[in-house]
């Protein structure tokens, strides 16, 4: 058994590599090839937290994993969420290997958003806007910028101080970034819209957003929504998995399905990005068109950055070996 640490994890992620076999994955997904049942969840209701379960297989990046995921959004002195990975011999179902999952679930959520980037940003886009202040965004301005050139990076929040300071950090990565005052400022104008929060009230507005955004959301909630009814209702909507995006939380998002149950949203309309990557489903049809990737995070995310990580420990002797 390899047991690889949240520090292995993260020297052995490459956003880059990571973006490619993401496009694999969620392909082989929309093909009818993989597997990644919707994500069940026992919750914690004195912390309003929930332990989600999240097992996947991907024939074309060769792994079967499962993962085990917390939710605690009240965590101050730790992250939000905090995951652990098993995976098993897909031939024979022998446990194999045990892994942080934090590290892959940061690095698979923005990675995905920047594939849904690459598809469907116009290729003249070149300011980016990045709602939220934690590591998601982080994540997202860093993944984002690996797909696209953008001249410009707004990053805004609830806490001005934390967008100062995520802002500063981004700049010593090389990033033409500043902090706005609003989630309003930080939309005006932007090409590229990445909410990255747990709003209880969507921070992405159609009234604050132009013609031809893309927009990716991440943020979920059992209580709120990230996106406006009216955000939905216009844009193009892409998902990683048709049924399981349409479902309540946590399996899926209230973003989507009460929009849906107000008949604002057909489902027959709903893209999923694998259908974009393998050409089976047109993306963008025009420079004016909003898109929006709505994220609810699938295994198979997670099953194609496992199989990256093991291939690069493997070559770099990485981990360590136990007995089980």
């Amino acid at each position: 058994m390899l047991l690889l640490s949240r520090r292995d994890v993260e020297q052995l992620l490459d956003t880059g590599q990571l973006v490619d076999a993401l496009a694999t994955a969620m392909s082989d997904l929309s093909a009818g090839h993989a597997s990644a049942p919707p994500r069940v969840g026992a919750r914690v209701p004195e912390r309003d937290a929930v332990l989600g379960a999240m097992p996947g297989y991907s024939p074309a990046v060769g792994v079967l994993a499962a993962k085990l995921v917390t939710l605690f959004p009240h965590n101050t002195d730790r992250p939000t969420h905090q995951a652990l990975i098993a995976v098993f011999d897909a031939r024979t179902g022998e446990p194999v290997a045990v892994m942080d999952g934090t590290a892959i679930t940061e690095a698979r959520t923005a990675a995905c958003s920047a594939l849904s980037i690459r598809l469907l940003a116009r290729p003249d886009a070149r300011v980016l806007a990045v709602l939220g202040t934690g590591v998601q965004a982080r994540a997202h301005a860093l993944a984002a910028t690996t797909v696209h050139r953008f001249t410009e990076v707004r990053i805004a929040g609830r806490d001005p101080a934390r967008a100062a300071a995520l802002a500063a950090d981004l700049k010593e990565q090389g990033l033409p970034v500043r902090a706005v005052e609003s989630w309003r400022e930080a939309s005006d104008g932007a090409d590229v819209v990445c909410a990255t929060t747990r709003a209880q009230d969507p921070v992405v507005r159609r009234a604050w957003i132009g013609p031809g955004v893309h927009i990716t959301s991440v943020g979920s909630s059992p209580h709120g929504r990230e996106v406006d009814d009216a955000t939905v209702a216009s844009a193009l909507v892409v998902v990683e998995h048709r049924s399981t995006a349409v479902l309540p939380f946590p399996a899926g998002t209230g973003d989507l399905s009460e929009p849906l149950s107000r008949g604002l949203l057909d489902t027959a309309g709903i893209v999923e990005i694998g259908e974009l990557v393998d050409g089976r489903r047109p993306g963008r049809t025009s420079p004016e068109q909003i898109t929006l990737y709505k994220s609810v995070g699938i295994a198979v995310e997670d099953v194609a950055a496992v199989g990256l990580v093991l291939s690069a420990a493997r070559e770099r002797g990485l981990g360590q070996h136990f007995p089980l």
